[in-house]
């Protein structure tokens, strides 16, 4: 949770349409997660994502709109010139259902964008993974996301005390098999 957030705001909630839509741009979710450990300007995030910083301005503004990013404070940057870099709020830990939007044209931006992070660090970067399948009644699913989630909140809650230890991704995912 972001030092500056306020506390009243770390309970989990749906999200809005509009923070589905933003979350459902894997550019986005990847912006949100890189603004989370680093202040970042839109020329820093277009060059670490590889993309235009138009479009890097572009997809900033969305997040800022939708609540995920906050102007820092502005800095003098290396070459001497005003820099106004990024942070994220933390909001988008607290979202329940941020990829309920079925009805939407991406529903899969986080997954994609955890993807993208996986490749990118490589496969040597995987600390643990678990493949698994259950029978699992409706009633079932909510208790195992409930306790997953408890315990992923746990530390988040308590990440700021950790800070000089590397960071870790992750992705928590249940869905019902085709067959």
């Amino acid at each position: 949770m972001d030092a500056n957030q306020n506390p009243v705001d770390a309970k989990r909630r749906p999200a809005t349409v509009k923070e589905a839509k933003a979350l459902a741009n894997p550019l986005r979710v990847r912006m949100v997660r890189l603004c989370g450990q680093y202040e970042l300007t839109n020329k820093q995030l277009a060059d670490r994502l590889g993309i235009d910083p138009g479009t890097a301005h572009y997809h900033v503004k969305q997040l800022v709109d939708a609540g995920f990013l906050e102007p820092a404070p502005v800095r003098t940057g290396e070459s001497g010139a005003l820099e106004k870099p990024y942070r994220s709020t933390g909001r988008s830990w607290w979202l329940s259902d941020a990829l309920d939007v079925s009805d939407m044209d991406a529903p899969f931006g986080p997954v994609e964008a955890f993807q993208q992070e996986l490749a990118e660090a490589g496969p040597s970067s995987i600390a643990t993974y678990a493949r698994f399948s259950l029978h699992l009644s409706p009633e079932d699913v909510v208790e195992l996301d409930r306790r997953i989630v408890a315990v992923l909140d746990e530390y988040v809650e308590t990440d700021e005390q950790r800070t000089e230890l590397p960071v870790h991704g992750g992705l928590f995912l249940l869905h019902r098999s085709a067959d």
